[in-house]
């Protein structure tokens, strides 16, 4: 299990790119707004329609080709909110999300009676402190497989956890990260990150550092 074991909130993140960064598209280029429903959370018509059973999610996911993210969020969350009003209106990540995963939305507090990747019913709320969910926005990368034998709980089965919010082109490739399998080479995602932005300079598009 890999965890990302600082929140990178607004500001903070140290690689960017110009010219062809997600998040230089234009007002006109971004996909539709969402607003919170009952819950206070932001459901994507792209998100998965889950019955919450997180194996039967995973498999599915698999049988696709993709792999199964669990995204945690509350109501109130500012950072939940821009990285919907941000980041997944941006249409190149949301392609790359929806082509290489199926997204599951959770409640932090939430009720609703999940099954877990090993089998046990709880509720999403109990779920959370079950994964040592504690900020949101948290996403939770999945395997692409999981042996329908699994009796590990989620958060030991997980590859990667993203918590809080990152900038469009971080929070775009972490996502290219896992579905790469860029932590088996390089498990400090920074760095992979910088490897791929002087890939991107050597391409002739311009890379900024600041």
């Amino acid at each position: 299990m890999r965890y990302m074991k600082w929140l990178c909130f607004l500001g903070v993140l140290s690689v960017w790119l110009v010219g062809v960064d997600p998040a230089l598209a234009t007002e006109k280029k971004m996909l539709p707004a969402v607003e919170p429903n009952e819950e206070g959370l932001y459901h994507q018509p792209w998100f998965h329609e889950s019955f919450l059973d997180l194996r039967e999610d995973a498999a599915e996911a698999a049988a696709d080709g993709r792999q199964l993210v669990i995204l945690w969020e509350q109501r109130g969350c500012p950072y939940c909110r821009e990285m919907h009003n941000v980041n997944l209106r941006i249409p190149e990540t949301v392609d790359y999300i929806k082509k290489h995963f199926v997204v599951v939305s959770l409640n932090l507090w939430g009720d609703r009676e999940v099954t877990d990747i090993d089998g046990q019913v709880t509720t999403e709320k109990k779920l959370a402190r079950k994964y040592r969910v504690q900020f949101t926005p948290t996403m939770q990368f999945f395997p692409k497989k999981i042996a329908q034998a699994n009796k590990k709980p989620g958060h030991d089965v997980e590859v990667w956890r993203l918590m809080g919010y990152w900038k469009p082109f971080h929070f775009q490739h972490t996502f290219v990260y896992v579905h790469e399998n860029g932590f088996d080479k390089q498990p400090n995602f920074q760095r992979w990150l910088q490897t791929r932005a002087r890939e991107y300079e050597a391409q002739g598009k311009k890379v900024e550092l600041w």
